[in-house]
């Protein structure tokens, strides 16, 4: 199986399966001498790790991460660093009874269509579970980018039910188990999605992404855009079937005049009037605040019967047991922010290559 790598001078090589005694991720092109521990990147797992509210899958890992290589007397050296993360709740048997049986939604049919074998214990490495160590990568991608650059996600929309951005608060997504940004959101998604769990079924969301403090410059055209590699880094996430930059689609919708961020200077910078292009025009950096969003499908695992077929081709129908999420958009926030930081240090280190800048 190849494909298990992304990006360029910061790339990222993840392994292992959901049912595996361990997933973990092998990180190359990092620079040397940034301080780096585990307590750096354990945080940033903390928030995606299952288990955390009824809301998400009541699979109980701990997501503790072990540095292998790469790091000595606490910096790094220039090697590759090596990640692992220990599978410790894997119910394997609950999956035993759709071993033959493809479910609808997910990958068991296109895999078992390509390799001839798929691993149907929690869908191996179709699953979720993966994003862990990606998440992991993202922390010492934000070590690279430094403290001056910023990549904050917030849930948006789940279902249908979608914020209202008066009330935007970058300090409450912290405060609610959704990751949401306006507190009025909750208690309304809390009761859409008890109604959801209960019924046995479940909803998608959309979750937007902001770097803040990225300089202009980064990015390359034409087949190294920034946005272009932030598209396919979010489309590589589990369940993402849309994404956008800045107005994304709704520029459509709009005139010229009205799309067009228009410029004045302030001091000795340039100033932008809007951010319709998301902090990228032509595949390179603003300066602006760089904005991406991207749809999740809702959580295909459902308990409402559906109509399939097993591998021997017969007509069959499938309950999907075991534990899962309602709503599989909020933990799909942090891997979103640790996408987007992790094109943005490949890009820092691409910048700096080519023009000596940072």
């Amino acid at each position: 199986m190849s494909h298990n790598t992304f990006g360029h001078l910061f790339r990222v090589t993840t392994w292992g399966e959901s049912h595996g005694p361990a997933i973990g991720a092998v990180v190359d092109g990092v620079p040397p001498l940034i301080d780096l521990s585990e307590a750096d990147i354990q945080p940033w797992l903390d928030q995606r790790r299952p288990g955390q509210s009824r809301f998400t899958t009541q699979r109980q890992e701990p997501d503790t991460v072990e540095i292998f290589s790469g790091v000595f007397e606490g910096k790094t050296t220039g090697a590759p660093i090596s990640l692992v993360i220990r599978n410790q709740d894997a119910r394997s048997k609950d999956y035993s009874d759709i071993k033959d049986t493809y479910r609808p939604g997910h990958a068991d049919y296109t895999y078992d269509a390509k390799y001839g074998i798929r691993d149907y214990r929690g869908g191996g490495r179709q699953s979720a579970r993966e994003t862990a160590v990606r998440v992991a990568a993202g922390a010492i991608a934000r070590k690279i980018l430094g403290t001056g650059i910023t990549v904050r996600g917030a849930l948006i929309q789940v279902g249908s039910d979608t914020i209202d951005r008066a009330n935007w608060d970058w300090d409450e997504t912290a405060r609610n188990p959704f990751f949401a940004p306006d507190a009025a959101a909750v208690e309304r998604w809390t009761t859409l999605l008890d109604t959801i769990r209960k019924d046995g079924s479940s909803v998608g969301a959309i979750i937007e992404v902001v770097a803040s403090g990225v300089p202009p410059g980064w990015g390359a055209p034409l087949y190294g855009k920034l946005d272009g590699d932030l598209a396919g880094a979010m489309m590589s996430i589990n369940a993402v079937k849309g994404v956008e930059i800045g107005a994304g689609f709704g520029a459509a919708a709009l005139t010229g005049a009205e799309n067009a961020d228009e410029m004045r200077m302030d001091g000795k910078r340039i100033a932008f009037q809007s951010n319709h292009a998301g902090g990228i025009l032509g595949g390179i950096s603003t300066g602006q605040d760089v904005v991406v969003r991207f749809a999740v499908k809702p959580t295909s695992s459902i308990l409402s019967p559906r109509a399939t077929v097993t591998r021997g081709g017969e007509n069959a129908e499938i309950v999907t047991k075991g534990r899962h999420d309602p709503c599989v958009g909020i933990r799909a926030v942090p891997v979103g922010e640790a996408m987007m930081a992790c094109v943005l240090a490949d890009h820092l280190l691409r910048h700096r290559g080519q023009t000596g800048k940072s």
